[in-house]
């Protein structure tokens, strides 16, 4: 699974005028499931988020998880993170199917909760609107 991870001060999704999710202090979390990810990737990926160190404690130091500075999670379906930028138009073949995207999509979000980490989410294959306040800024890109 890829994910793009950054820190934000709030962030919110939008559907067709609607918001659909939104939180304050976190992480916003885009996430695609690539062709051969399985469940025990999407286990993977949601422990190593819940765990990662890139709050700042109170020397300024990043060494604080999410779920230590009781931060929640917006995760949104960003099938585009399995872009191959070979030639001038991206193509997406390395993502999974729609169908098994949705379904890795949906288990990542329930693993995420399953961490402790209050969740908020898009709409998988919506065209979203994706507003958020960096908070450093801090952007971090997982393959795993």
């Amino acid at each position: 699974m890829r994910a793009v991870l950054q820190r934000v001060s709030r962030a919110s999704v939008t559907v067709d005028g609607v918001v659909t999710g939104e939180i304050g202090h976190g992480l916003l979390i885009l996430i695609c499931a690539m062709q051969g990810d399985d469940t025990a990737k999407a286990d993977q990926l949601a422990a190593k988020i819940a765990r990662m160190r890139i709050f700042k404690d109170d020397a300024g130091k990043m060494n604080l998880s999410l779920r230590d500075v009781g931060g929640a999670a917006l995760i949104v379906s960003q099938f585009t993170l399995a872009a191959d930028l070979r030639g001038n138009r991206p193509g997406f073949s390395t993502a999974a199917p729609p169908q098994e995207g949705k379904r890795l999509y949906e288990y990542f979000i329930t693993r995420m909760e399953a961490e402790g980490v209050p969740v908020a989410n898009g709409v998988f294959g919506a065209d979203m609107d994706v507003a958020l306040h960096n908070d450093g800024p801090v952007t971090i890109w997982m393959d795993i």
